[in-house]
């Protein structure tokens, strides 16, 4: 059994990190974060101390430490702005980190990353769920095998409301953005399944949309993202539709029993779909 902490607990994600660790049968000490709102601990760790000043957890994991307690991992789930400081926290403190989607917000924070947990002997694995699904799995082992170029259509469209704009996540500078908030994962595995991007062209960006046209090693790519439609999660090859919608918020477990297992996605996993996400917002500007 090891030992976690968690930083984020009141964020929208945490609940599937809680989960993972529970499932997989470890322990959490401790957990942070400055919104207060954290009942959902008692569903799983009604026993882990929790700190809304990060100063105050910081303190408390040093004491936990000097009296021989070993922190294991660290789970990240705060807002993606804070990821690479919490990150840093862990590997200073020498815990493993398993952190939430999207790893950092700029390519560069990636390079910098890598030189830190080279510096630390340490291990960063980023939450990549999507890698996992079975769906997912079995159309990058058919384009492996294939051979052929393709023609794909990728859409993902969920309804946020007005609140979204007035939260760190409608800020870009906090978010990276709608299409590194909300379309990184789809990138991932675009780029994971058909190849290094050698274009970007006829790219449309607004503050609730964005679309584009992306040419791949292996496939010419149209795609969509949105937050102003009802949800619609559709990914076509060839005019074939591969149904990744079920099993979606279940895929955390995995990747934590495949992180604990050492089969988890480093930072230079995440380096690929974040830098095209900085090369699109660099190259167009949102109308």
């Amino acid at each position: 059994m090891s030992n976690f902490i968690l930083t984020g607990v009141a964020g929208y994600i945490a609940p599937r990190h809680l989960k993972a660790i529970y499932d997989t049968g470890n322990n959490l000490l401790a957990v942070s974060d400055p919104h207060d709102s954290v009942g959902i601990i008692d569903r799983y760790f009604p026993h882990a101390c929790y700190f809304k000043e990060f100063e105050r957890f910081d303190r408390h994991i040093s004491k936990l430490q000097k009296h021989g307690e070993k922190i294991d991992y660290l789970s990240v789930c705060s807002s993606n702005f804070l990821h690479d400081a919490h990150i840093m926290f862990g590997l200073r403190i020498g815990a493993k980190v398993i952190c939430e989607k999207p790893l950092v917000i700029n390519a560069y924070n990636c390079l910098a990353l890598n030189e830190l947990v080279n510096e630390y002997k340490g291990e960063v694995n980023c939450i990549m769920q999507l890698r996992l699904h079975p769906e997912v799995q079995k159309l990058k082992k058919m384009v492996d095998e294939s051979g052929k170029r393709h023609k794909v259509e990728l859409t993902y469209s969920i309804m946020r409301g007005s609140w979204y704009h007035f939260s760190w996540k409608g800020d870009e500078s906090k978010s990276g953005g709608l299409m590194m908030n909300i379309g990184i994962h789809f990138f991932d595995i675009l780029l994971w399944i058909f190849g290094a991007a050698e274009s970007i062209e006829d790219v449309l960006l607004t503050k609730t949309s964005a679309n584009g046209f992306l040419k791949l090693e292996k496939a010419d790519v149209r795609w969509k993202l949105s937050i102003d439609e009802d949800t619609n999660r559709s990914l076509l090859i060839d005019g074939e539709s591969c149904n990744f919608n079920d099993g979606f918020t279940d895929l955390h477990t995995k990747s934590y029993e495949e992180i604990l297992a050492g089969r988890g996605f480093p930072v230079s996993d995440c380096y690929p779909s974040i830098k095209l996400v900085n090369d699109i917002k660099k190259n167009f500007k949102v109308l």
